[in-house]
């Protein structure tokens, strides 16, 4: 079973990046956008990619929900649901940038079990979740195991946008910033694999949906770290995410975001 769930989600990856890759730096790609008040846009790319992901969906797992950035929810009768989101970090994808990633969560109704932060540009996956965690790039692989740092003052700290969110959440973010070691922006899921890599220690954000926070939740705590919302409690159906590299930071962040 277990096996048949992480090639599924690895083929899910796969099928994803190669339709997604021929998009990437390519001339004359435009998107779409989906607000009538600021910037949230989507790409043939992001359509295509959750596309692909459901025809595999259909073919191995048909049996199993759907929850999609693009397509919205597939009703299921497995108890599982396989959560996507083809292109986390689409502004950065249309500037250029490769931080974006692919992210596919396995999840029950207790939250996910499996999750994959893939970058298929740099041919980085990372993986958790299932009695494992593993990554995979163009200089090998390995298992995953979150940093061990000590104290917010030695922290290297993540986030995407600089307003984080609501004025009160971008507060919240700054009160942490203002302790930490070293602040860095605009890297989306790729912070998220990072920590769970054991490159940096904390990821702070807000305003995120299901599909956004899933796999790196997967991942993070199948290498050792915490994940939760502000208050301590599960995220895994949004809104404000800590993400952090192991329990002692985890609280002395949550103790100052608790205030906002």
């Amino acid at each position: 079973m277990a096996e048949d769930l992480i090639g599924t989600a690895h083929a899910l990856a796969d099928a994803a990046g190669a339709a997604i890759l021929p998009y990437f730096r390519s001339a004359g790609l435009t998107a779409d956008n989906k607000l009538t008040d600021g910037f949230d846009p989507v790409t043939a790319a992001d359509r295509a990619a959750e596309e692909a992901m459901r025809k595999v969906l259909a073919e191995r797992r048909p049996d199993d929900a759907i929850l999609g950035e693009e397509y919205g929810t597939q009703s299921g009768t497995s108890g599982l649901t396989w959560v996507l989101d083809p292109i986390d970090g689409t502004r950065g994808f249309l500037a250029g940038t490769p931080t974006w990633g692919v992210l596919v969560a396995l999840s029950d109704d207790t939250g996910p079990r499996y999750g994959i932060v893939d970058q298929p540009y740099m041919g980085e996956r990372f993986s958790g979740g299932l009695g494992q965690a593993a990554w995979r790039g163009p200089r090998g692989q390995g298992p995953m195991v979150t940093r061990r740092t000590s104290g917010l003052e030695n922290a290297l700290l993540f986030t995407t946008f600089p307003e984080v969110g609501q004025p009160q959440d971008r507060a919240g973010f700054e009160a942490v910033a203002a302790r930490a070691k070293l602040v860095r922006y605009g890297m989306d899921c790729y912070a998220y694999a990072l920590l769970a890599a054991g490159q940096i220690d904390l990821v702070i954000e807000a305003g995120l949906q299901a599909y956004d926070i899933q796999a790196p939740i997967a991942v993070i705590e199948a290498a050792g770290g915490i994940v939760t919302d502000w208050a301590g409690g599960p995220v895994h159906d949004g809104g404000r995410a800590l993400a952090a590299a192991n329990p002692e930071l985890h609280a002395a962040a949550l103790e100052i975001l608790k205030g906002y």
